[in-house]
């Protein structure tokens, strides 16, 4: 549940940050959100550290259920890498999203 509530900030301020550069005036809420929360970068910093520690979580899960170990069962770690696919793919789409936005920014005349 955090997680999706720090990707729904990053969005916000990815948004915020595209209206900026765009010129376009933005709306006081989104003003407001942005200077409550973290810093662009620590939220970026937090999300990956989150994508990492799933993905080691569950490289953990399936080593510990191939070698036998007793209480990690088949569901617990599917599930788990499920989690961390869709948080990885997650991630992606906003590196993507900020590629985009930094050409688009690039493309910009001065």
């Amino acid at each position: 549940m955090t997680q999706g509530v720090e990707m729904n900030r990053l969005m916000l301020q990815m948004r915020s940050m595209q209206l900026e550069a765009m010129g376009k005036p933005q709306a006081p809420q989104q003003v407001e959100k942005a200077a409550d929360g973290p810093a662009f970068d620590d939220m970026l910093k937090m999300a990956f550290n989150k994508v990492s520690e799933l993905q080691k979580t569950t490289g953990d899960l399936q080593s510990g259920y191939e070698r036998g170990v007793p209480g990690i069962d088949l569901t617990e770690v599917m599930i788990a890498s499920q989690k961390s696919s869709v948080a990885f793919q997650a991630m992606t789409q906003v590196r993507n999203k900020m590629i985009s936005a930094y050409e688009d920014i690039m493309k910009m005349p001065i």
